[in-house]
């Protein structure tokens, strides 16, 4: 490596122009209270104009005295981790690396302001762009060094760790306090969460940690929008070609896209969704680049990565209200092996009949078991049909406990949260997975379906028809009535004859009329809206197929009605809140059927 026309891994430094002497003696001397050869050389490291030759110059002579760089040369100390070494020839990269080490392994009370410094690399850095006469800090997108730069902060990060094992335990705070601020740039945000997994890969330690700082700052960006923003600025933009998108991406966004396919060569035009679209490629990405090597899935390496990511997803996804797009990171996971999505149904089986969960989350795994079950291309027939059996067995018990209790059921969303929410999970199972489960012999699927005992379901007391979304009751009663498994018109138009509001008690006293809707998502793998990460999603998902006219539900006249071509058959539902589950915090105790009773499916890697 030639610098300034020497070789510095075979030559020693030139003489430079310096002052105050070498920095032992003006250790020494600064130890005896002659601080101004001190300062001197707190001036001269700071030099912006500072040189290859002297920089190398200066880090030996500081390795060879760093014994003495106690606590109390702490300034002196900050003002060397500030020299610009990313960038520079590689013969200064490592002896500053080498420098790092020394410190970190001398004086450990530095360890943490090491770190500080190298994570400060991990965003481009800071430029100053004027428009209309002010001035806007952000970063420099167009800096081509990033990749190189980046590698040497972790070559840095894995030295220390070598000399600190207990690196990731510090790392991990300093970490979450410099993880850039939701309305960065997506360039910024990208760099960040690209370095934080890097880490996860040499550190595995912090990677369950790093997946949870993550994705919980992905859900602040998530829940910022609405469904229903990102369509409209969509609808209303025009679309723009994205200069730099067939880029080689961070963790190779674009190796699995079919050369077939469509590029879709637009940004999201809504900022909030472009930032998100950005950093949910590059964790679908990084998830698609550990569990395959060589195009192979490896089972041990994607079973360690669904337990990390299950265990964020109950911290913080299972826990975030109105989320769109993050959840699909387990979605995505899920499409690798069968036995993972069986996995993952089967985690959530266990949340929805555990009595002794809130209610809140009893719902909300109800919800996700039904929308993977309706969504996921990955998961066959024969799995939902075991879910099925899981969840209406489920629900028949829990009406046998309500109709054994000697107590008039009434419709109280409060009380019987969990039950309404499983059995709209059915419903919605039925309506987009009934013709896959019909075809290839249609007695047995009907036997099938005839065997799930549905109309019981509706009839009950407890009338799930009036609770669940509108949309969903219609849908389900129009192909329940088209296979003449169960008849609910007559239990509808009374339900809407009666318009009484549905009544919500946390305890089973005095209900009060619901005003709120405090889950407006029950499905939380509806349609995916982000252009480039999508592209990933698309293949694995099953889409809404219109019904014929035949199979739709009559109109109040009572002629078939007709409907839009619609992406979802939820688009633009806004039904009356009376009307809807709600999400509440009690939980309903009684003793139901036993969990070891209802036969979970075993579930095993093979």
């Amino acid at each position: 490596m030639e610098v300034d026309g020497r070789d510095f891994l075979n030559t020693p430094p030139v003489k430079t122009v310096r002052f105050g002497g070498n920095v032992a003696e003006i250790l020494a001397k600064h130890k005896q209270g002659d601080s101004g050869d001190y300062e001197l050389l707190k001036h001269q490291l700071a030099d912006p104009e500072i040189k290859d030759a002297q920089i190398i110059n200066w880090l030996q002579e500081f390795r060879s005295c760093v014994t003495q760089l106690t606590k109390e040369h702490e300034q002196l100390i900050y003002t060397i981790l500030r020299l610009p070494w990313i960038g520079r020839s590689q013969a200064v990269v490592e002896e500053y690396m080498t420098f790092l080490s020394n410190l970190v392994s001398a004086q450990t009370v530095y360890l943490c302001t090491c770190l500080k410094m190298v994570v400060s690399y991990f965003t481009p850095k800071r430029v100053m762009i004027c428009e209309g006469g002010v001035n806007i800090s952000d970063s420099d997108d167009e800096d081509e060094n990033l990749p190189r730069n980046f590698d040497q902060c972790h070559q840095a990060l894995q030295l220390i760790n070598r000399y600190v094992p207990s690196t990731s335990r510090f790392l991990m705070p300093i970490l979450q306090n410099n993880f850039p601020f939701i309305q960065k740039s997506s360039r910024t945000l990208e760099c960040y969460v690209h370095n934080l997994l890097r880490i996860s890969i040499y550190m595995p330690s912090i990677r369950c940690d790093v997946l949870e700082l993550i994705i919980g700052k992905m859900l602040k960006l998530d829940v910022s929008v609405s469904r229903l923003d990102i369509e409209e600025a969509e609808e209303n933009a025009v679309p723009q070609k994205a200069e730099g998108l067939t880029e080689e991406g961070l963790f190779d966004m674009d190796e699995d896209v079919s050369a077939d396919a469509p590029m879709r060569t637009h940004l999201m035009a809504h900022p909030v969704a472009e930032r998100l679209d950005s950093l949910m490629e590059v964790l679908l990405a990084y998830i698609k680049d550990i569990c395959y090597v060589n195009d192979c899935l490896c089972v041990e390496t994607t079973k360690e990565l669904y337990r990390d990511l299950l265990s964020v997803f109950d911290k913080v996804i299972l826990t975030t209200h109105a989320s769109c797009h993050v959840q699909y990171t387990l979605f995505y996971l899920c499409s690798f092996r069968l036995a993972l999505a069986e996995a993952f149904l089967d985690h959530l089986w266990k949340i929805l009949q555990s009595p002794s969960r809130p209610a809140v989350l009893r719902q909300a795994a109800a919800g996700y078991m039904g929308s993977l079950l309706a969504r996921a291309k990955f998961v066959p027939v024969l799995t939902v049909r075991a879910c099925l059996d899981l969840l209406v067995s489920w629900i028949h018990g829990y009406i046998e406990s309500q109709d054994s209790s000697g107590k008039q059921a009434c419709c109280d969303i409060g009380l019987h949260g969990p039950f309404y929410t499983a059995c709209q999970a059915v419903f919605y199972t039925l309506i987009f997975r009934h013709k896959a489960m019909l075809e290839g012999n249609m007695k047995k699927g009907l036997e099938y379906l005839q065997s799930l005992n549905l109309e019981r379901i509706v009839m009950c007391q407890l009338n799930p028809l009036k609770v669940c979304l509108p949309t969903v009751t219609s849908m389900f009663a129009a192909i329940t009535r088209k296979y003449q498994v169960v008849f609910c018109y007559t239990i509808i138009e009374r339900n809407n004859r009666h318009a009484l509001p549905v009544v919500r008690s946390s305890a089973g006293g005095d209900g009060v009329t619901t005003n709120t809707n405090p889950l407006d998502s029950f499905f939380p793998f509806d349609p995916y809206l982000l252009q480039r990460s999508g592209q990933r999603i698309e293949p694995l998902y099953q889409g809404w197929e219109e019904l014929a006219d035949t199979e739709l539900p009559p109109t109040k006249t009572g002629h078939q009605g007709q409907r839009e071509d619609e992406d979802d058959f939820l688009c633009g539902e806004t039904p009356k809140t009376e009307c809807i589950v709600g999400m509440t915090p009690s939980s309903y105790d009684s003793n139901l059927c036993s969990p070891n009773n209802m036969g979970s499916p075993p579930i095993d890697f093979k």
